[in-house]
């Protein structure tokens, strides 16, 4: 190892600095990059994280300049996104379009063959959604993303509440962690029904005595409270 090419504070430097910038990155971009939507996006990240590690990892890199290319590719990202945002024709165009492939059971071939995507390839996407056969769907899209999303047909469809008559109470909450590994998550108590002293006597009513006992609690939609204690015997 030749340590007379060893640059330590000047990689830290640009690791922390790189880092510092990607996060801030991240945020402006917003969701949408991160969840990396449609193909348009996936490209993004990976070039995004190309040139921060091309940053990262050769000290012969000219940091600002590589420091402007990646600010100047995310402002070009969200200028796409702007002009997506503000024309439907321009998303179109960018992303392209959800496509039908196939309709009350029958495979749309011109548009499969469109979309390039082979049977045995279609065959996995339903299989993930755990449908095997293709005449149990009423339509399949194929998402700007890859992603298919399926409607079945109603007669393989799941029975709702609704559907066999069943009394159907409306959630008073949506389920939230009051307790995780033996502390009280303060930040997700969202009101005056449920405090600290609520909570207490929640513990007596579950013959808790300490909070250390919990490791993970919640409230369930119906504002009761359930408890998964550390030492349960399982």
């Amino acid at each position: 190892m030749n340590f007379e090419d060893y640059s330590f504070w000047e990689m830290i430097v640009r690791a922390t600095v790189t880092f510092i910038v990607l996060h801030f990155l991240a945020r402006v971009l917003g969701k949408e990059q991160l969840g990396q939507l449609t193909f348009f996006n996936y490209i993004t990240g990976i070039t995004i994280g190309s040139i921060a590690g091309e940053i990262v990892s050769h000290d012969n890199t000219h940091f600002l300049n590589a420091i402007t290319s990646l600010v100047w590719w995310s402002v070009l990202t969200l200028l796409v996104s702007y002009i997506t945002l503000k024309s439907r024709k321009a998303k179109n165009l960018l992303d392209d379009i959800p496509k039908i492939i196939i309709k009350d059971g029958k495979i749309l071939e011109n548009e499969l063959k469109s979309a390039r995507l082979p049977i045995v390839d279609l065959n996995m996407l339903l299989r993930m959604q755990g449908i095997f056969s293709v005449q149990d769907v009423q339509f399949a899209v194929l998402e700007t993303n890859g992603q298919l999303s399926v409607f079945k047909k109603v007669a393989q469809q799941n029975a709702t509440k609704q559907d066999v008559k069943a009394k159907i109470d409306v959630p008073k909450y949506m389920p939230f962690t009051i307790i995780a590994e033996g502390k009280i998550v303060t930040e997700n108590f969202p009101g005056q029904n449920f405090t600290e002293e609520w909570l207490d006597n929640e513990l007596k009513k579950h013959g808790v005595n300490s909070i250390e006992q919990v490791f993970y609690a919640e409230i369930q939609s119906d504002g009761s409270v359930y408890m998964d204690l550390r030492d349960d015997n399982l």
